[in-house]
């Protein structure tokens, strides 16, 4: 009775969270695999990855699979359990993978499990009904062709851009029926970090098209050829990276690379010319099996795998986490600083290594003795005129990196003359409005490290005086929220409207997150005069022009209405709108989805 008990106890604590195909280089391994993520106690974490190794070596071997590797992983939430599998059984390995969990789950529970001999012919015929010996024979030759290979349950493709050969997957052919003189790849840039992405993959491709480039990106907001935008919405995964590099008007790929496809999915391809990782910050931390924010690192370091000896790997060297991971990194670095007498940039340069920096007013391209002023902060529009410190963190990433796809420096400093200067090249970053002395600036900051940014930015500007937009989605955790607050508070504005977000609760009722925002401030020494409730973002928007007077400061961060936000505001621009002046009727709520 007493081991019945313990093995209930034990058996609630136990679960198998998610299990899931990495099609790509993942955080575990450089080729495909399978993943498991389980929640356990602690002290029980050892005992279980041990138990599954165990199990999924003496499987692997019965069923004549290769063993590659095999990383069991502990974290705050559970373990993690991947090992390497042939790319075209990925289903058939996540089977396999859940079968070795549970028997190493009902061993430590001293409960009956599924032995392997039961469960071996349903693993076989998973295996056979999956198996495609021609996709690993073309994956293997194109390897060999020294050509970017991709797949997915549909389709597989050779080459990049005008040299891509696409085919159904039902129908892939044998290397030997491939035209292989008229495959090859374009240059591949990626870009992730917790903030700041989207807008250095949009300057990036800025960039390229004054370097006479058609730049196919991807980003959180949309998929775009050129001028051409193929799809909006989030495409920072694997799949939006696949739809860029088959397209053949693509001429250099630049692949917003969020946290969320790496961790799922792993990186769609195997090789690249160049990434870029901007920052590292506490974020959507929970989640597929990252737990902790240098986890979390580790997991962004992950498109340096791909880059090989002639690509460089564009490091920011004033984010301690990233520093700390540069001794892993086989490829070849490119520094960027805000600090021109860097010790890490300075020793790296004497190095004959390249590095970007900001030295006084002026952005530097540096490499080995060749150094070269690209612009001034002055004539760069995302600067602010030197305030907005993150962006021209931001241009000197992208800067390092058209400099590794071979962009000249002429072209560099013209994209970043150019950029910024129409909104609608960076929607929803940064959008500034003049209105009749006052200033409102709307962007989508949703986490600390990009408030902190931001609301740096907005005390270097002048102003009489400063409003906070601020509010949160109902899935952070409640200390990603409090230190948003505490944030915002440290910085002092004059007025701080806290905003109910109804279509971002998630889970949450109504009032808890602006109850949460209200306390905080409070234990933070507000008082009723340093803060208001409005009940969504429109309100925010109209209280904050009710209360401004020339030489105001308005921050409005925007999520759910953001596009109504923007929209609303050149509304005001094009009336001459000034404060004290009338508004005009606002708009109803979710005018503008942005979901």
């Amino acid at each position: 009775m007493a081991q019945d008990s313990k093995a209930t106890l034990a058996a609630s604590e136990i679960e198998r969270l998610d299990s899931r195909r990495l099609p790509g280089p993942n955080l575990f391994f450089q080729g495909a695999g399978a993943v498991i993520d389980a929640r356990v106690p602690k002290a029980l974490a050892p005992a279980l990855i041990g138990g599954w190794q165990r199990h999924l070596v003496r499987a692997l071997g019965v069923l004549e699979w290769p063993l590659g590797a095999v990383v069991g992983h502990a974290n705050p939430g559970g373990v993690s359990l991947a090992f390497e599998a042939p790319i075209d059984t990925l289903y058939a390995a996540t089977e396999v993978n859940e079968w070795a969990f549970a028997a190493a789950r009902a061993e430590l529970l001293g409960t009956a499990g599924v032995s392997l001999d039961a469960a071996l012919p349903d693993l076989q015929r998973a295996i056979a009904k999956e198996s495609q010996p021609h996709l690993a024979a073309l994956s293997r030759a194109a390897d060999e062709q020294g050509v970017c290979f991709l797949h997915d349950p549909g389709s597989v493709s050779v080459g990049m851009g005008g040299g891509a050969r696409l085919f159904p997957r039902d129908g892939v052919p044998s290397p030997d029926n491939v035209d292989w003189d008229g495959v090859h790849d374009v240059p591949v840039a990626l870009v992730t970090g917790t903030n700041g992405k989207s807008t250095t993959v949009r300057l990036l491709a800025a960039i390229a098209e004054h370097g006479g480039l058609v730049p196919g990106l991807s980003s959180t907001d949309w998929i775009r050829v050129g001028g051409h935008v193929l799809d909006e919405g989030d495409w920072s995964g694997p799949g939006g990276a696949r739809r860029v590099l088959r397209d053949p008007r693509t001429e250099i790929g630049i692949l917003e690379t969020a946290r969320g496809g790496i961790l799922r999915r792993g990186l769609a391809l195997r090789r690249a010319d160049t990434a870029v990782v901007l920052n590292v910050a506490a974020d959507h931390l929970g989640e597929w099996g990252v737990w902790d924010v240098e986890h979390l690192a580790d997991a962004k370091m992950v498109v340096t795998k791909i880059v090989g000896p002639k690509g460089r790997c564009v490091l920011n060297a004033d984010d301690p986490l990233i520093a700390a991971r540069a001794a892993r990194v086989a490829a070849p670095i490119g520094w960027f600083s805000l600090r021109a007498d860097l010790p890490l940039v300075r020793g790296h340069l004497a190095a004959g290594g390249a590095a970007a920096y900001l030295d006084g007013d002026e952005l530097v391209l540096h490499h080995g003795e060749r150094r070269q002023t690209l612009i001034d902060v002055e004539q760069m529009p995302l600067a602010m005129g030197g305030a907005a410190l993150h962006n021209i963190a931001n241009a000197l990433a992208a800067a390092l990196a058209a400099d590794a796809v071979g962009i000249g420096a002429e072209a560099i400093a013209r994209g970043l003359a150019a950029f910024g200067r129409n909104h609608a090249e960076n929607p929803g970053r940064l959008v500034v409005f003049e209105l009749g002395g006052v200033r409102a600036v709307v962007d989508f900051a949703h986490n600390p490290h990009g408030q902190e940014a931001l609301l740096a930015m907005a005390d270097r500007l002048p102003a009489t005086r400063r409003l906070v937009v601020l509010g949160q989605a109902g899935d952070r955790d409640n200390e990603s929220v409090d230190e948003l607050v505490r944030i915002t508070w440290r910085h002092r504005p004059d007025l701080i409207l806290i905003k109910e977000m109804r279509r971002y609760l998630r889970g949450r009722p109504p009032g808890e997150m602006t109850g949460r925002i209200e306390a905080e401030l409070r234990r933070q020494g507000a008082r009723d005069a340093d803060f208001e409730h409005v009940p969504s973002e429109i309100a925010a928007l109209e209280r904050a022009l009710k209360w401004s007077k020339p030489g105001d400061l308005l921050m409005l961060f925007a999520h759910a209405e953001r596009e109504a936000t923007i929209a609303y505001l050149e509304g005001l621009v094009s009336r001459g709108w000034r404060p004290g002046d009338s508004l005009p009727p606002l708009p109803a709520e979710g005018t503008y989805s942005d979901s």
